[in-house]
């Protein structure tokens, strides 16, 4: 299980319902995601990821490597990470 940053869990929260709902996945919210298949939770995790990595590579392309550090920056100061 992954430790998540309190600061970040809403926000996370949040853009995983927005996943999924561009996935055509109504109320994920409040689905049991045991009764989903794993390729339907995989889609909602794989395209965060995505969309994660696109974002970061979009700003180091314009040269905002400060946009990556600034959007998640309790990460760099928790002491068990």
């Amino acid at each position: 299980m992954s430790k998540s940053v309190p600061a970040a869990s809403g926000a996370l929260n949040n853009f995983k319902m927005e996943v999924a709902g561009e996935l055509g996945i109504a109320n994920y919210d409040s689905i049991d995601k045991g009764q989903l298949s794993s390729r339907e939770n995989g889609y909602v995790g794989g395209n965060m990821t995505k969309k994660m990595v696109s974002f970061a590579e979009q700003a180091l392309a314009q040269g905002q490597a400060s946009a990556i550090a600034n959007a998640s920056p309790t990460i760099k100061n928790r002491a068990n990470f």
